[in-house]
C-alpha cells in the first residue's frame, strides 16, 4: 500500500453553510468544544475557544459496493430534535429515501473533555444487512483554515485512528467499534468520498496527506446491533487529542449524556420561566434561546460572547476570509447580556462587562470586532459600540448586580470618547456608513445620561452635568440631523426620518442638510445605481429613540416616518410581518437564491419584527402577531436567522418565503430581542426603557439651554441666536474672540470637567454677527496660528 497520498494539495477550501439546525455544547467550562449542525450532520466544530472553528465537516456515508454510493448531506432525508428541555443535545435521524437504511445519532459534546461525542444507531433493512458499508468522512480546517493540514492514520494499541494537524492544534477521530480500514487523502483527489463514489469501493489506504486540504475516512466495523459511539477530540498535540478521545470513548454514553442534560439543567436554575406567559409558544424559543445565549460565551475567556457560531455563506469563503460572525461586537455582546438579564440571568452579563472593560482601548474606545482575545478583526469606529457598554454598566447597577466590580473607569473614559469624537459616527449599525444616525445618536444620548448619573454619584458633579448638556445638545439636533422635509417616497409624508445623513469627517466644514446629501450604498452590483438622495433612503433605526425614552411613541414624526418604512420595508409572510435594513441594501441573498458574494440583495430581518414589536407596546398596541411571527421564523430546533426569504418561493435553491437564507442562524442579537419582547410583554413597559431618559426627554422633567458646539472635528459655519456657541477642544486654551472685526477683543480660560474635554462658552450676541476668534494653547505656549469665525443668525 502506498503510504501518501495523490493529488496535493487538493482543492480549494471552503468552509459550508451558515443556517444552523443545531449548537452543540456541554456548559461545563472543562468542555472547551462547540458543535454545529446543519442539514443533519455536523459540520463547523469549535476549538479551545469559541472563536476557532477547526473542521468544515463530518459525515457518515453509506455503499452497498455495487449499486450506489450516498452521503447523509446529499442522499438522505433528516429530522432534528432536542433531546430534553434544556440541554444543547440532539438526535439526528438520518433515512434513506428507498427504505434501505437509517442512521439515528444522539449528538452532545463530553462533559469535562474537549470531545465531540455522536452515538449512532445504525439500521438496516433485512435485505440489505450483508451488504451495506458504513464510513466516517471528517474534514479537519485546523487553525481556522483548510489549507496547509496534515492527515494521518495512527495505530494506538493496534487499532487505527484518524489525527489530523494544523499550527498549535491536533484532532483524532475514533469509534467504540473501532475501524476496519482507514485513509487519508487529499479533497477531490483522493479522499474517501472521491474513492468511493467512482466505484462503490474503498480502494484507497493512505497514511497521510501532508500540508493541503485535506479528508480523512474510516470504514465503521458496525456491531451487529448497528449500536456504537464516534468520537472526535483535541489537543495542543497529538498525544493530548488521542488521551481525550480514549477517555471519553471508555466511558458509556449512558453516562456522559446524563452529565451534559444535569449540567444545562443546573444552568438554567435562575431563569424567569414566568417569561413563558408571555410567549405563544409554551415557552419553546424562549428556552432555546436562554440556552444559545449562554452557550455562545467562550469558556475560557469569561464574558466574551460572540454573535454567532457560523460563518455567513461559509460555502462561498475560504482561509481569506476568517471572520464570519465568531467574532466579539460589544454591540451583540451587550444585546446578548440584556437579553439574558432580561430572562432573569445576572452573572452572565455581569462577566460580560468585565470583559468589555478589560477589551477598552486607551482612548476609552472599543475596536469595531474582535477576537474573544481582544485582537481586532476590522478596525472600524462605530459610536453605538461606544456606547453599550456604559448601558449594560447601568443596567447592571440598577439590578445591584455589579457586585465588587468598579465599572466607573470604563465609563468614564467611554464617555469621554463619545464627547471628543461625536457627534457623527465613523460607521452606524450597520457598519457601512458614517454621517449622523438615528440610531447611533439613540444609544450615544441615552450612555451620556448613564454616564452622567455615575458620575453624579461618585460626587464629580462638573464632569455629570457636561455629560448631560452634551446629550441634550445631541437630542436637539435630532430632527435637524436625521429628519428630510423633502421626502419623496411616501406621497403624503415629506417630512421623516432616514437612515442616515452622510458625513465626510475628513470635512470639518461638511454639510448638514438632510435634503441635499447623496449616500453611498455598499454591496450592490457595480452596474446598478449604487448613490441615491440621502432623503430617499430610509431605514427603522428611529425606533431606538422610542426604546431608550428618547421620544414618545406617539410622537407625529415617529408615526409618520413608520408610514415611510412600511411603504418600502415591510414584508408580509404566512408567518407575519417582517422588514428589510434599509432601502437598496445589498446585504443578502442574490436574486436568483445564491449565496452573497459581496454583492447581493438585502433580506428581511427578524430582529427588526422584534424591534417594531417593541414599539408597537410602547404605542399601547398588542404585539402577539409579533412574538408569534418571531417564533415561527425560527428553524424546527428553535434557530433565529439573521435573515428570511422575503419572496415566493425558490424551491431550487432551497429559499422559502420567511424561511431562513444562507446568513448567519441563530444570530444571538435575534434570539436578545426575542427574550426582551418577552420581559416587555410581561411587565407592559420596553425592558429597554432607561427611566432618567425617559424622564428627561418624554416626560420634558428637564429644559436645558440649546446649545451649539465647534470643534476642529465639526467646524460648523452658522449658529442660531437663541444657542450658546461652545467651542470644545483637547487641551487647556484661553479663546480669544471678538464680535466686532477685532476692534475690541475678549479673553476667556477653558474649564475641563475631564476626560480631555476642555471647553468655552461664548455669551449670547443676541442677533446678525460674526463671531471671530483664535486659540492660545496653554501647555504649549502657543499660537493655533489660525483665526476660525461663525455666524451668528436669528432665529426665525
Amino acid at each position: 500500500m502506498d503510504k501518501s497520498a495523490f493529488g496535493y494539495p487538493g482543492l480549494t477550501p471552503r468552509w459550508t453553510r451558515s443556517d444552523k439546525d443545531a449548537i452543540v455544547t456541554a456548559y461545563s467550562t472543562s468542555s472547551p468544544v462547540w458543535a454545529t449542525v446543519s442539514a443533519g450532520i455536523i459540520n463547523e466544530v469549535y476549538y479551545p475557544s469559541i472563536d476557532s472553528p477547526q473542521i468544515r465537516d463530518l459525515q457518515f456515508l453509506v455503499t452497498d459496493g455495487e449499486t450506489f454510493f450516498h452521503d447523509e448531506r446529499r442522499h438522505t432525508q433528516s429530522e432534528i430534535v432536542q433531546q430534553c428541555t434544556n440541554s444543547l443535545g440532539y438526535r439526528i435521524v438520518s433515512t434513506d429515501v428507498e427504505g434501505r437504511y437509517s442512521i439515528e445519532k444522539q449528538v452532545i459534546t463530553a462533559p469535562h473533555a474537549p470531545c465531540v461525542l455522536i452515538h449512532v444507531q445504525f439500521t438496516v433493512a433485512e435485505e440489505w444487512k450483508s451488504k451495506l458499508r458504513l464510513f466516517a468522512l471528517l474534514a479537519p480546517h485546523l487553525n481556522i483554515g483548510g489549507q496547509h493540514n496534515d492527515a494521518f492514520v495512527r495505530q494506538v494499541v493496534n487499532r487505527g485512528m484518524l489525527t489530523a494537524h494544523c499550527g498549535p492544534y491536533w484532532l483524532a477521530a475514533d469509534c467504540s467499534s473501532g475501524f476496519n480500514r482507514c485513509s487519508a487523502g487529499y479533497v477531490g483527489a483522493s479522499d474517501g468520498w472521491t474513492d468511493l463514489r467512482n466505484n462503490f469501493h474503498f480502494d484507497w489506504e493512505f497514511y497521510s496527506a501532508i500540508d493541503g486540504n485535506v479528508a480523512l475516512t474510516g470504514e465503521v466495523n458496525v456491531p451487529d446491533d448497528g449500536n456504537f459511539t464516534f468520537a472526535l477530540s483535541f489537543g495542543s498535540n497529538e498525544h493530548n487529542a488521542i488521551a481525550a478521545l480514549t477517555e471519553s470513548l471508555s466511558i458509556p454514553f449512558a453516562e456522559h449524556r446524563e452529565r451534559f442534560q444535569s449540567q444545562w439543567a443546573r444552568a438554567c436554575i435562575d431563569r424567569d420561566d414566568a417569561l413563558v406567559q408571555a410567549s405563544n409558544d409554551k415557552g419553546n424559543l424562549f428556552r432555546v434561546s436562554h440556552s444559545l445565549l449562554l452557550a455562545h460565551e467562550d469558556k475560557t475567556c469569561h464574558g466574551a460572547i460572540i454573535a454567532s457560531l457560523s460563518i455567513p455563506w461559509g460555502e462561498v469563503k475560504g482561509d481569506d476570509d476568517l471572520g464570519g460572525y465568531h467574532l466579539v461586537w460589544t454591540r451583540d455582546l451587550v444585546n446578548s447580556a440584556t437579553g439574558l438579564m432580561a430572562s432573569g440571568e445576572l452573572s452572565t452579563p455581569l462577566r460580560a462587562l468585565i470583559y468589555l472593560a478589560s477589551a477598552q482601548l486607551p482612548d476609552g474606545g472599543f475596536f469595531q470586532n474582535f477576537w474573544i482575545d481582544g485582537r481586532p478583526y476590522w478596525q472600524g469606529v462605530q459610536l453605538d459600540e461606544v456606547a453599550f457598554p456604559i448601558l449594560l454598566a447601568w443596567r447592571l447597577k440598577q439590578r445591584n448586580a455589579l457586585q465588587l466590580f468598579d465599572p466607573y473607569p470604563m465609563v468614564k473614559a467611554a464617555a469621554g470618547y463619545l464627547v471628543r469624537s461625536g457627534p457623527a459616527t465613523p460607521q452606524e449599525r450597520w457598519e457601512e456608513n458614517a454621517g449622523y444616525s438615528p440610531s447611533t445618536l439613540a444609544a450615544h444620548i441615552s450612555a451620556l445620561i448613564c454616564a452622567s448619573e455615575f458620575a453624579s454619584e461618585r460626587g464629580d458633579q462638573v464632569l455629570a452635568n457636561y455629560l448631560l448638556e452634551y446629550a441634550d445638545f445631541l437630542e436637539q439636533h435630532l430632527e435637524r440631523w436625521t429628519v428630510t422635509t423633502q421626502g419623496t417616497v411616501h406621497s403624503d409624508v415629506n417630512r421623516h426620518y432616514i437612515r442616515i445623513l452622510p458625513i465626510k469627517l475628513d470635512d470639518p466644514h461638511a454639510s448638514e442638510d438632510p435634503n441635499t446629501a447623496t449616500l453611498t450604498i455598499r454591496n450592490r452590483p457595480a452596474d446598478v445605481q449604487s448613490s441615491f438622495p440621502a432623503k430617499d433612503v430610509v431605514d427603522a433605526g428611529f425606533l431606538e429613540l422610542v426604546r431608550y425614552g428618547i421620544r414618545p411613541a406617539n410622537d407625529p414624526l415617529v408615526v409618520d416616518s413608520l408610514k415611510v418604512v412600511d411603504t418600502v420595508l415591510k414584508v408580509n409572510t404566512p408567518f407575519g410581518p417582517c422588514w428589510r435594513r434599509y432601502s437598496y441594501d445589498g446585504y443578502g441573498q442574490r436574486a436568483d437564491g445564491g449565496p452573497y458574494c459581496g454583492i447581493g440583495q438585502g433580506r428581511a430581518w427578524p430582529l427588526l419584527t422584534g424591534e417594531r414589536a417593541h414599539y408597537e407596546l410602547a404605542a399601547g398596541n398588542d404585539v402577539d402577531d409579533y412574538v408569534r411571527a418571531l417564533e415561527h421564523f425560527a428553524g424546527p430546533t428553535g434557530m433565529l436567522p439573521e435573515q428570511i426569504w422575503d419572496e415566493p418561493d425558490l424551491p431550487e435553491a432551497r429559499m422559502w418565503l420567511g424561511k431562513p437564507t444562507g446568513s448567519a442562524m441563530p444570530l444571538m442579537w435575534a434570539h436578545a430581542e426575542y427574550i426582551k419582547l418577552l420581559r416587555s410583554v410581561r411587565d407592559g413597559v420596553p425592558a429597554d426603557r432607561i427611566d432618567p431618559v425617559y424622564q428627561r426627554y418624554c416626560n420634558r422633567k428637564v429644559v436645558s439651554d440649546k446649545l451649539e458646539i465647534w470643534k476642529f472635528n465639526r467646524q460648523l459655519r452658522s449658529f442660531r441666536s437663541d444657542e450658546i456657541l461652545r467651542i470644545q477642544l483637547g487641551a487647556a486654551f484661553h479663546l480669544i474672540w471678538t464680535d466686532d472685526e477685532w476692534a475690541s477683543t475678549h479673553k476667556l480660560a477653558s474649564t475641563c470637567p475631564g476626560e480631555g474635554i476642555h471647553f468655552v462658552d461664548l455669551p449670547k450676541t443676541g442677533g446678525n454677527t460674526w463671531v471671530e476668534f483664535t486659540i492660545w494653547w496653554c501647555d504649549a505656549q502657543s499660537w493655533e496660528g489660525r483665526n476660525f469665525g461663525v455666524e451668528c443668525v436669528v432665529n426665525t
